[in-house]
């Protein structure tokens, strides 16, 4: 598929068919999201894979903030940003700090390459032929999250990428795509000066 229809036909799928993803896919579609850009390639990401009964496990105390549709995904990738890797590379001989203070970060870098890595995801996703959804992850569940999954205290979930074969072939009736127009060119770009 050429990039620009990759980016022309990303969109946020909530309901997925019975289909599983195939191995091969879900390897290359987290090969891909290791390829984002990385502050001083500090690599502060990680990224948990729930598929089957670790999934349904996933989505008891996720039903508060996630449409019921979206929970027939296969396949579930929770990106996690890692702050202390960033201070901990730029605090290193070859970045010039001593130090690992966060007032050096006018915003969190952590999390925007964690970002960036989970928008790759959703393209490759489209490039795969398969469909996903971002959605963020509610308070209340960050900490089971922690507690059923092992995942590490400085490792911070920053949403949920839920996705399979789309059963959908449009945006869905509740989507805010149907609700909102894209906002035109001219009243977001400005070139030169705002």
């Amino acid at each position: 598929m050429e990039f620009q229809d990759v980016v022309r036909r990303r969109r946020m799928v909530r309901e997925f068919t019975d289909e599983p993803v195939s191995d091969e896919s879900l390897q290359r579609i987290l090969r891909n999201a290791l390829r984002g850009p990385s502050a001083g390639f500090s690599q502060g990401q990680g990224f948990l894979v729930l598929q089957g009964d670790e999934l349904k496990r996933f989505w008891e105390y996720g039903a508060a903030w996630t449409h019921e549709t979206v929970k027939t995904a296969p396949v579930v990738i929770i990106p996690l940003s890692v702050k202390n890797v960033y201070l901990d590379r730029y605090a290193r001989e070859d970045k010039g700090w001593t130090d690992r203070d966060e007032a050096r970060w006018p915003v969190p870098f952590w999390d925007i390459d964690t970002g960036m890595a989970t928008l790759l995801i959703l393209q490759t996703v489209v490039d795969e032929g398969l469909g996903a959804v971002y959605t963020g992850i509610g308070p209340e569940a960050v900490k089971k999250l922690r507690a059923d999954f092992g995942v590490p205290e400085d490792h911070e979930p920053i949403g949920v990428v839920a996705l399979g074969h789309a059963a959908e072939t449009e945006a869905s009736p509740g989507s805010s795509v149907r609700k909102v127009a894209r906002r035109a060119f001219d009243d977001v770009v400005r070139f030169g000066h705002w």
